[in-house]
């Protein structure tokens, strides 16, 4: 199998073209599309995280419940 030459400064220069590409096209070229980014980004954290704390609430609510049944069923002396 033949060897393949690679220059060093080959290795450099496609390194910082590749890491170049997604900031010079799509919406990362300007400010105002990193910002866009960055707020999209923000609400769908907002919108899973409000579906989590409805779901969490619901937990705590049924636990609470089930705690003080517990809890005036055993006083009463029936558990």
């Amino acid at each position: 199998m033949p060897d393949v030459l690679v220059d060093p400064d080959m290795t450099a220069s496609l390194a910082a073209v590749a890491s170049s590409l997604p900031l010079q096209a799509g919406l990362l070229a300007s400010q105002a599309g990193q910002l866009l980014v960055a707020l999209v980004a923000v609400a769908i954290v907002i919108v899973v995280g409000k579906f989590v704390l409805k779901l969490a609430w619901r937990l705590v609510t049924i636990g609470i419940v089930l705690v003080a049944a517990f809890f005036l069923l055993s006083t009463a002396g029936l558990i």
